[in-house]
């Protein structure tokens, strides 16, 4: 992999993706990678004029028309209920990308702490919904982008929500944490209902994105902004784990890339190894009951075969 470049990707004619969060940063930059490749490219972004811009850059940026862009609040089971239902025909790549950081405590439409609601329950509810989409193009693969942070963070059962006390780097971890439980455990179940469903993660390191405009305390960005920009990398060198999980033929189910330089901060995508926790299949199948109970979207189509 140490060679491995966005051009190193190959002939993606025929297949259709959807990438959360795809306006801008890591999202915006794996959304040009994949269409300069001949994929059909759908951008979920919260932000719909936003989202209009971003399809007409990618569109000017890998020379193809097959772009479209879609209105999805991932802080709104409404909203990801209606982007599915609006979403016709197979999805063979789903890029679970979209995300938020350390922002200031808040909730979600339905009332979940925003950074947990955001980054994992909107995601697994999104990837629910869109089952029989992914089961309809036959082979499919959903990528969800985990961070260096899941290493400090915990599962608290009994304050998912944060509501005894909000920490937001503590929550961020637990959000990130959660995206890695969640990439196991459908892995698990995939393989179980004898579907070819290949599920995986990734992370960018230390990427020069956006992320942390959400964190709303100036002097606090203008701490990260200047660490970001000394030792982090671009936001295209940043998506380059994800392009290599979402197409490489060598990728399986399970597995978790991220840059391969010195503590994953930066440098070519390898296969990593998350937290050995995230290996404990009792949190893995308990987090996913619960997000089924909090969202709704139980996943009767993933049953065992026979």
């Amino acid at each position: 992999m140490s060679d491995f470049t966005a051009d190193a990707i190959g002939d993606l004619t025929g297949r259709r993706v959807v990438i959360t969060g795809a306006n801008s940063g890591l999202g915006l930059q794996t959304a040009v990678g994949l269409a300069r490749k001949g994929a059909e490219v759908v951008l979920a972004c919260r932000n719909g004029q936003r989202g209009r811009e971003a399809e007409q850059k990618v569109r000017s940026l890998a020379g193809t028309e097959r772009v479209e862009a879609r209105t999805l609040d991932l802080a709104s089971l409404a909203s990801v209920r209606d982007f599915a239902a609006g979403l016709s025909g197979p999805v063979h790549i789903l890029v679970n990308n979209a995300g938020v950081m350390a922002t200031p405590k808040s909730t979600t439409a339905d009332g979940f702490e925003l950074q947990f609601g955001t980054n994992h329950l909107g995601h697994f509810a999104l990837t629910g919904l869109l089952l029989p989409n992914l089961h309809e193009a036959g082979s499919a693969r959903v990528v969800t982008l985990s961070s260096l942070a899941h290493k400090r963070g915990r599962i608290d059962f009994d304050d998912l929500q944060s509501e005894r006390g909000y920490r937001r780097w503590r929550a961020y971890g637990q959000s990130k944490i959660a995206n890695l439980y969640f990439m196991v455990e459908l892995d698990r179940r995939a393989r179980a209902a004898g579907w070819d469903l290949t599920s995986v993660a990734a992370h960018p390191g230390l990427a020069n994105t956006n992320l942390t405009a959400g964190m709303q305390a100036p002097a606090v960005l203008d701490v990260f902004g200047g660490f970001f920009r000394l030792m982090g990398q671009s936001d295209a060198d940043g998506a380059l784990p994800t392009l290599y999980a979402a197409t490489s033929e060598d990728v399986r189910g399970g597995d978790y890339y991220g840059p391969s330089g010195p503590g994953e901060t930066r440098g070519a995508p390898r296969l990593v190894a998350p937290v050995p926790r995230v290996l404990d299949r009792d949190i893995a199948a308990r987090l996913w009951n619960r997000s089924v109970e909090l969202t709704g979207v139980d996943y009767a189509a993933l049953q065992p075969a026979g």
